[in-house]
């Protein structure tokens, strides 16, 4: 279990990381305007990955709640940057999409 318990938290940080970068790629896009979902999917997504790190390796009574809306936020986040060919965006999906798995798997 506690392998399981780093890889989530792997995971997380990975996601967190990739949506921060993406963020910050479609930032600098030239047509900004067609970027603003992602953009702004980026950042919840990051911050959600956050509070899900900070909350799980707190042991918090929240744990499972908090993973069903960071797999939730992942999944969107995901659907949204596999719309953009971006070589950012799909690295930012495939991040998401395994941290979705990660936390649909400790739920």
């Amino acid at each position: 279990m506690e392998d399981k318990m780093l890889l989530l938290t792997q995971k997380l940080a990975a996601c967190q990381a990739k949506c921060n970068l993406c963020l910050n790629a479609c930032l600098d896009d030239s047509d900004m305007e067609k970027m603003k979902t992602c953009i702004r999917l980026n950042k919840t997504c990051a911050e959600i990955c956050g509070i899900t790190l900070s909350t799980i390796t707190s042991s918090s009574f929240f744990s499972k709640e908090v993973l069903v809306v960071c797999a939730k936020a992942c999944k969107k986040c995901a659907a949204e940057c596999k719309k953009h060919a971006n070589d950012h965006c799909q690295q930012c999906a495939k991040a998401c999409e395994e941290c979705a798995e990660a936390c649909t798997y400790f739920m």
